[in-house]
């Protein structure tokens, strides 16, 4: 009967050690783990700054995904509690069965003390159970250290887990922050967006007073919304890219109400005098102008070069050609076509 138990003891002690292995393993791979997910984390946390409103977006789908792998963390937490608890159970199973075995050994001296004839054979039996006591108090000694190991990785587990915590909320307040900075800085540009409109709405307005003083009583130039213009009649011969001179006489004294306003206009504003020139549906096809668009952004050009002659900057104007793809009237009419060939100017931001 001793003899089976002793075996027993043997085999069970035996079949420890694989389980401890296992335990071990999946610690080492749980931090791993979660050393891994820590660095990502810090990776995404860093990229996301860089960035504005899709920064912030790409921050919240990570916090979203720290929050899960913060709840998977916690489960593997639990996982390994409930390992620990199967490691304190075996403790204690092998501490009674240390018990056990003083027990066998002092029923063992009794027998001898009772059966002289067999001191020999109890004294070796006494020695095998010695040393069986030996092993099994190493192996609860071995168990006890991993028990103690076991218990400082879930302490380093609660660690990181606080720091994510942390960082979770630091990073919700620096979302809160850039928000809010965010927000002032919208609300300040478009405050300066809207006084530069402001600005720019009044010197047109005095830019178009002083022109119809300049231009007033002429049945040829007309204001059609925000933009003067004047039929080609008055600056082009027929088909020719080239100032007439009473077009130039005209654009003298545009020029020159034009340089009596922008004189007063600030150099923060940074507006420009725009030139479209425009023809009529009927095609063009000469060696100078293959075609439409040809003909009507030579003849803005044209302004444009006369303009800077007379002293307006360079800078503040601009040349742009539409040919006949912007008509004021559709009709085929020799009127419609007179009134679609045009030189348009508009004072805008550029």
């Amino acid at each position: 009967m001793a003899t089976g138990r002793y075996a027993r003891a043997r085999y069970q002690g035996a079949d420890y050690w694989p389980g401890f292995v296992d335990a071990l393993a999946t610690l080492l791979l749980v931090i791993v783990f979660l050393l891994s997910v820590f660095m990502v984390a810090q990776f995404y946390l860093r990229s996301a700054l860089t960035g504005r409103d899709e920064a912030l977006i790409r921050l919240e789908d990570q916090i979203a995904e720290l929050s899960t792998l913060l709840a998977l963390e916690r489960q593997t937490a639990d996982d390994i509690r409930g390992e620990l608890t199967a490691l304190t159970a075996t403790l204690a199973s092998v501490t009674t069965q240390a018990q056990d075995s003083d027990a066998e050994v002092s029923r063992l001296s009794g027998i001898i003390s009772g059966f002289e004839g067999g001191a020999d054979l109890a004294a070796a039996r006494t020695s095998d159970l010695e040393i069986q006591l030996s092993e099994e108090r190493e192996l609860s000694a071995e168990a006890a250290a991993q028990l103690a190991l076991a218990n400082q990785q879930i302490a380093a587990l609660r660690l990181q887990m606080a720091s994510l915590q942390e960082a979770l909320e630091a990073s919700e307040a620096r979302d809160e922050a850039n928000n809010a900075v965010i927000a002032d800085l919208g609300r300040r540009l478009n405050a300066a967006l809207a006084q530069r409109v402001q600005e720019l709405a009044r010197y047109r307005s005095e830019f178009f007073g002083r022109l119809r003083e300049v231009l007033s009583g002429r049945d040829d130039i007309e204001i059609v919304g925000d933009r003067f213009v004047f039929q080609s009649e008055i600056l082009f011969d027929s088909g020719s890219a080239e100032l007439s001179p009473v077009g130039q006489i005209e654009l003298q004294r545009f020029a020159g109400a034009l340089s009596e306003v922008s004189a007063t206009i600030p150099d923060d504003i940074d507006w420009v005098l725009r030139v479209d020139g425009h023809t009529d549906v009927r095609p063009i096809n000469t060696a100078e102008f293959p075609s439409n668009w040809h003909l009507s952004a030579a003849r803005a050009i044209a302004v444009v070069q006369f303009l800077e002659s007379r002293g307006i900057a360079a800078e503040h104007l601009m040349a742009a050609g539409f040919g006949e793809f912007q008509p004021l009237e559709t009709a085929g009419t020799a009127s419609a076509f007179r009134r679609n060939r045009r030189i348009e100017f508009k004072l805008t931001e550029r």
